[in-house]
Formats: C-alpha cells, structure tokens, sequence
C-alpha cells in the first residue's frame, strides 16, 4: 500500500485537479499539473494540445516547461511533480528527464482510459518488443548511421569531462 499523502501533497495535488477542471471548463481536456520546489509552486500547466496545436503540450510537459524558464534550468532533482492524472508515458518520461524525483497524482491510468483517453494503451505498447508494436521504427544504416554517430561523438568530445555511458 502506498504511504499515506501529507496535509501538503493534497493541498498541491487539489490545485493540480482545479487547474485540470478551469482547462476542462475552458473547452480543453481535463489535466492539471504543478511543479513544487521546497513549498513553492515554481511551474504549472494544464492540457494545451487542442489550443497550441502541439500533440506535447499535456499538463505535465507544460509545467516542466514553466518551472524551467521560472528556474532557469532544465533539472529539478528538488522538485516533486503534483499532477490531476497518472501522467501518460511521455509525461513520466518528461519527468524522468527532469529528474524529478518523485510524482504525486489523482486519477489513474484506469480512470483516464475510461474516460477515453489512450494512456493505458500506450504503456502497454511500450512493453511491447520494438519490431512488434504499431509504430514503425526503422533506423538508419551505412553512411547515414555513421553520419548521425559521428555528431554524437563530436558532442562528446567537447564535453568538460567524459560521457558515462548509460547502457
């Protein structure tokens, strides 16, 4: 069972759920996110893929964006993610990204995919072998392979020390 939310994650994750109902009301899709930094609220976002014609504009990507330009950086390992719905794969993503080390939500998966939403559908292709999912993936080979390794490799060795790899 998971641990019991403190008197301020439900304060937070309650303003996430308005701002999920004010974009519901305001003709978008119902998801509110905020991004809290030491008791402060430094980003926040709701659902603007319909408005900004932009299939990553979900709550979740909206507030990193808005923390990052309030903070002036792009990783928040001091942040916590409060967010109306279990965030899709892309948003998890996102916070992973951000190294956002911990997400507090309402709705679940569950909830989303019966209200319509493909979230569930998604994590579920995701578990998925690469060569059987819907989305095809066809990478490069030969001199276009080596062309994009070459970049990479090039950013690297203008890094101030060396790259870890993450395999």
């Amino acid at each position: 069972m998971p641990p019991a939310l403190s008197d301020e994650d439900r304060s937070f994750l309650r303003q996430a759920i308005v701002i999920s109902r004010e974009s519901l009301n305001a003709g978008g899709t119902p998801f509110g996110a905020i991004v809290v930094i030491n008791g402060r609220i430094v980003g926040e976002g709701a659902s603007s893929v319909v408005k900004l014609i932009d299939p990553t504009a979900h709550a979740e990507v909206m507030a990193l964006r808005n923390a990052g330009k309030e903070l002036g950086r792009h990783l928040m390992e001091d942040g916590v993610m409060y967010s109306s719905s279990e965030p899709c794969p892309m948003c998890l993503v996102a916070c992973y990204w951000a190294r956002i080390p911990r997400v507090v939500f309402g709705a679940t998966s569950q909830s989303v995919a019966t209200a319509g939403f493909e979230d569930l559908q998604l994590y579920r292709e995701l578990a998925v072998p690469a060569d059987q999912r819907f989305l095809r993936e066809e990478p490069a080979d030969g001199a276009l392979a080596r062309e994009a390794t070459e970049v990479l490799r090039a950013w690297t060795a203008a890094l101030p020390s060396p790259v870890v790899p993450k395999l």
